[in-house]
């Protein structure tokens, strides 16, 4: 099981602040995740599939190719400004 949090206004267009998932042989990377996700329609696509789409893993800020493994946390967020 793997939690998935999505935050800021990845929030409020996916209409969930997160969900638990199965682990299985297909989800092997936080990419495998995000694209099992889009292929869920057309929002989860526009929103997941952003350039400037960011993730974290365990907490930690990651890249698509990061390894998930069972019991991790994956967050899924747009990009932040600081000023």
């Amino acid at each position: 099981m793997i939690v998935v949090n999505y935050f800021a206004r990845y929030r409020e267009q996916l209409g969930s602040g997160g969900e638990k998932l199965a682990l299985d042989a297909g989800l092997r990377t936080v990419d495998d995740l995000r694209r099992r996700l889009m292929a869920r329609g057309e929002t989860w696509a526009a929103v997941l599939g952003e350039n400037s789409l960011m993730c974290a893993l365990n907490q930690d800020l990651c890249k698509l190719d990061a390894v998930i493994e069972d019991f991790d946390e994956v967050a899924f967020f747009p990009q932040v400004t600081g000023g």
